[in-house]
């Protein structure tokens, strides 16, 4: 999950370049013009004799591989033409306001892609899980199970608590811990994704609990901007009720 979100930010940004350029004004002829060849550290390779098409082949290397998961959703030979006329000074076939309408459609494309695949991913892994020993399943979809079953009270809807937990996604990748920062988290339940609120009330204060949430019950078809959550993913959790800080509505 982490590699795709890198990869599409990686898309991201590549196709966010070719965007700027194609809105750039016209450039000065002679400032296009190429510069006298500078042989300074040209490498041996026969088929790119020069340091001009090393740059160049080296720059579409970076750029081709950062769009290699998104060339279903852009068609090459116009991402070609807006790079060849960005860089001759031509007039773009769009305007700055329909690049930033096409780029923001593109981006919407993406994330829904990305969703429906990892909702597949985690539905198929929530099946499965649902089936092994020790694990309980609400009306909402939530999963759980419990590792040590504390003696104190529940927190309520309205509650302030203090836990330790370890998030992972389905493939087993940490994303947040507040055992690794060494301290734990202190929050109100208004405050969390809604299997977290709902796990939580399940727990009297001691216990230790497995909560895996559907998509649904995480951060959805959003995931988190940047990562480390990617669209549409399930997430497993390691959670420990320390304190209920502030009662609110505890039971």
């Amino acid at each position: 999950m982490n590699n795709a979100v890198r990869t599409l930010a990686s898309s991201l940004l590549a196709a966010s370049l070719l965007v700027a350029l194609g809105a750039c004004k016209k450039i000065d002829p002679d400032a296009a013009k190429p510069a006298a060849e500078d042989t300074a550290g040209t490498l041996d390779i026969p088929a790119l004799p020069t340091a001009r098409q090393q740059a160049g082949y080296a720059i579409g290397l970076q750029i081709g591989g950062s769009l290699q998961e998104v060339r279903d959703e852009i068609e090459f030979d116009a991402l070609v033409k807006a790079m060849r006329t960005a860089m001759d000074g031509g007039d773009p076939l769009m305007d700055e306001a329909q690049a930033l309408q096409a780029f923001e459609a593109f981006t919407i494309r993406m994330q829904e892609r990305m969703a429906s695949g990892n909702r597949e991913a985690g539905e198929a892994f929530l099946a499965a899980n649902a089936g092994k020993e020790g694990v309980q399943v609400t009306d909402s979809g939530l999963q759980y199970k419990v590792l040590e079953q504390g003696d104190g009270p529940k927190p309520g809807p309205d509650s302030r608590v203090s836990v330790h937990y370890r998030g992972t996604l389905v493939d087993g990748t940490v994303f947040d811990s507040s055992y690794d920062r060494g301290q734990p988290a202190v929050f109100n339940l208004t405050s969390v994704v809604p299997g977290w609120q709902e796990g939580l009330q399940l727990m009297p204060v001691g216990s230790k609990y497995m909560l895996w949430l559907p998509s649904e019950l995480g951060y959805g078809d959003m995931g988190t901007p940047g990562g480390p959550i990617a669209p549409g993913s399930a997430l497993v959790f390691e959670v420990e009720l320390l304190e209920i800080v502030d009662a609110g509505a505890a039971e």
